[in-house]
């Protein structure tokens, strides 16, 4: 009678899952940790838009710094002599510099406070309309984002066509005909009460059309299944918005009024323009990027034209610290 002999005893588990020694050195030596190797990757991807920062901001401003010590005249044989902080105690006390200056900054605040929440609130609504499943929706986005495409130059010369105060201007054109003659000719640009709302209607008719694609992107990642079940308890659609559309899009409104915020503080193009051929009013509409322009090339002066952008520069930076700050959610830290 043959007997069979027992099995060989299965290896334990643990030995089981593990390998051979000299695969497992292989395994912890192939490479260093994905970590580092995506901090590696994330660093060579960012460096071109990091380069151009770094030369096409970073080093003007700190040239801008420089400059701003010294007493450099545009075109003047005469070499740039050290001024220390004389161009910013001139800034600040001296009435010549410090009137216009002042001025400038106030229309800047102004136009500002104007801009930011009636941009981003057309915006919105804009958004809002267009986020619909409709048969040519794709060309209603693409009317309203139009404006945007056009450069702010041409924006205002178009705009310098309809505001014109002679009778070939079409706003006044346009009054005349439905008041039936009783309307006369108003100068828009030139009067110092509408001069900064015309610039203000213009800014916003150019970029409302940026501010609505980022929000109507942010729209369509909301869920549809959160609308479902607001309509299933039977919310309004104001309630809906309130408790649904505005939480889900929170980080994008803040995005969009920061970036509004800091575009609205660069505004120079349009009143470069009309100031210098539309009849706009300056001291009305003066921002302090015209103004360190205009000292800069028209007074060749450079070195308090740099004064002027480092100190907008640093107010610009720490109002919007304090807009991020108050219009932070609550569960940041």
């Amino acid at each position: 009678m043959t007997t069979v002999e027992p099995a060989a005893a299965a290896p334990s588990g643990r030995h089981q899952s593990e390998g051979p020694p000299a695969r497992r050195t292989r395994a912890r030596s192939a490479g260093p940790p994905r970590r580092n190797r995506d901090w590696v990757h994330g660093l060579l991807m960012s460096a071109p838009a990091l380069g151009g920062l770094i030369a096409f901001v970073g080093i003007p401003f700190v040239y801008a710094v420089v400059l701003s010590f010294y007493n450099v005249r545009l075109g003047s044989p005469l070499a740039p002599t050290f001024f220390g902080v004389e161009q910013y105690r001139r800034l600040f006390t001296d009435p010549d510099m410090s009137g216009p200056f002042l001025r400038a900054l106030l229309n800047n605040l102004t136009f500002a406070v104007a801009v930011v929440p009636l941009q981003t609130g057309l915006a919105l609504a804009l958004a809002i309309l267009l986020n619909r499943k409709l048969k040519a929706i794709g060309l209603f986005r693409s009317l309203f984002f139009l404006p945007v495409v056009f450069p702010m130059a041409l924006v205002a010369v178009i705009w310098r066509l309809i505001l014109a105060r002679s009778g070939d201007g079409l706003l006044n054109s346009a009054l005349h005909a439905v008041s039936f003659g009783n309307w006369g000719a108003f100068d828009w640009l030139g009067d110092g009460l509408t001069a900064m709302a015309s610039i203000i209607v213009l800014s916003i008719w150019q970029g409302v059309g940026f501010q609505m694609v980022i929000l109507l992107a942010g729209l369509q990642q909301i869920p549809g299944e959160l609308y479902e079940a607001a309509q299933l308890d039977r919310a309004s659609r104001w309630q809906q918005f309130r408790h649904v559309t505005l939480p889900g899009i929170r980080g994008t409104l803040v995005f969009v009024a920061l970036l509004t915020s800091v575009l609205s503080f660069r505004v120079f193009d349009q009143v470069y323009v009309l100031v210098k051929g539309g009849g706009l009013d300056e001291d009305a509409t003066r921002t302090v990027m015209y103004q360190a322009v205009t000292t800069a090339f028209d007074q060749n002066n450079i070195g308090q034209a740099s004064a002027i952008t480092v100190v907008f520069f640093l107010i610009v930076v720490v109002l919007t610290l304090i807009q991020r700050r108050a219009v932070r959610p609550g569960n940041e830290d």
